[in-house]
């Protein structure tokens, strides 16, 4: 039998025969001849010969498994071990972060930063997810606080309203199983504040609170009451008392509104949830004619918040606040839709809709929707017009016009 003889390996490169151990492995793995890797980059750490090195920001050239670890600065390209998280922009290198300003709440560096009140800047995470404006004036505060430094001492005060984060445990009254929460949002002369506050505590007992509001400028309160069925609400709110108000100078404009939440287990499951809030998204035109406000900033009709009414009803809440209904509140659904106002009719036609709108809803069968048109506007006003416990509804759509 013949002796096998070895052949010598080729070179990857010019393809003459080397020895095999005078071979040269590169670090992208090929096989060269000492000439030809001779020709190559070597590494300035593992001095192995490579077709390609990368810059650091030590001047050095790596190739590219000495560069595992590293990290390319998102503006200048070169590669460091010191990376810097800059809020709006790439990770930057030491040199490269020197531009930038670093948050006074968080640290980080940012490509912008915003004054807050005291003098410190903070970057637009900390800005959005802690500091909102004053209620007097444009200066960030921290979102538990009311005024700013300067507007504190000037703007009225009273022990009656609590901060705009107070939130009392629920007192329900009524016998439900659908509970309503009024918010009503009023303007105060500043001169009247005291009063206005104290006539309207002296009115509310234990039905309600008072608190603070940045929407409310440049003086008012919010009032808020407990939960209430809708029945109870209608005989029991202090309804005088919007007149006793208007009296002392009190009043509504359009940067004020009303918002119901509507109690989530007063719905029969999440199948009727969704029934309900399809009707008020299909229903925008009459009932923004009825809410005296069309779909804005604070209270949009979202197509896109239309289309995930499903997943709404079925308990998902990672969606906007300022939509026409806004489905984050663990235990409600909140009305948002209303414009403010101290006339008790149009008050307790909001109060009204928000139950009759959940009532209607309840039973809606296929049948109703498919024979009956049970979503349209004109079906949910003959149903209406049988139901003379919520005539304040009725009686405010007619007045507007909306009641066909």
């Amino acid at each position: 039998m013949p002796t096998s003889t070895l052949i010598d390996p080729a070179c990857e490169e010019c393809s003459d025969p080397v020895i095999e151990t005078r071979v040269v492995s590169t670090v992208e793995g090929e096989r060269l001849c000492p000439a030809c890797a001779e020709n190559l980059t070597r590494c300035d750490d593992c001095t192995a010969p490579t077709r390609t090195t990368t810059r650091t920001v030590a001047d050095t050239f790596l190739c590219s498994e000495c560069l595992i670890g590293w990290e390319q600065c998102g503006e200048c390209d070169v590669y460091t071990q010191d990376i810097h998280t800059v809020i709006g922009a790439a990770d930057v290198c030491t040199n490269c972060a020197q531009a930038y300003s670093s948050c006074d709440d968080c640290g980080h560096l940012a490509v912008d930063t915003y004054s807050v009140d005291g003098g410190n800047r903070v970057c637009s995470t900390c800005e959005y997810d802690d500091y909102r404006e004053c209620s007097d004036c444009f200066t960030l505060i921290r979102r538990e606080e009311s005024y700013c430094e300067s507007c504190l001492d000037t703007h009225p005060s009273h022990a009656g309203v609590h901060d705009y984060d107070y939130k009392p445990a629920p007192h329900f009254h009524g016998d439900g199983p659908l509970y309503l929460g009024l918010e009503l949002e009023i303007k105060t002369p500043p001169r009247q504040f005291d009063n206005a506050v104290d006539t309207a505590l002296a009115h509310l007992g234990n039905l309600a609170y008072l608190k603070e509001d940045s929407s409310i400028r440049p003086c008012g309160f919010e009032l808020v009451t407990h939960p209430m069925d809708y029945a109870y609400a209608q005989a029991r709110f202090p309804w005088p008392l919007l007149g006793r108000l208007r009296l002392l100078g009190c009043y509504t404009d359009t940067d004020v509104g009303i918002h119901v939440h509507v109690s989530r287990t007063g719905f029969d499951s999440p199948a009727h949830a969704y029934r309900w809030l399809k009707f008020v998204y299909r229903n925008e035109d009459p009932v923004t004619t009825l809410a005296r406000r069309h779909s804005s900033q604070w209270a949009e009709f979202s197509p896109y918040a239309r289309s995930q009414a499903l997943d709404h009803a079925k308990g998902e809440r990672s969606a906007a606040r300022y939509q026409a209904i806004n489905v984050r509140p663990p235990e409600t659904f909140e009305l948002r839709i209303f414009a403010s106002s101290l006339v008790p009719q149009q008050v307790q036609a909001a109060l009204a809709f928000a139950a009759t709108s959940v009532e209607y809803t309840r039973h809606l069968s296929a049948a109703d929707i498919a024979r009956r048109r049970g979503w349209e506007w004109t079906a949910f006003t003959t149903w209406l017009r049988t139901r003379p416990q919520y005539s304040p509804l009725l009686t405010e759509m007619e007045a507007l016009k909306c009641a066909s």
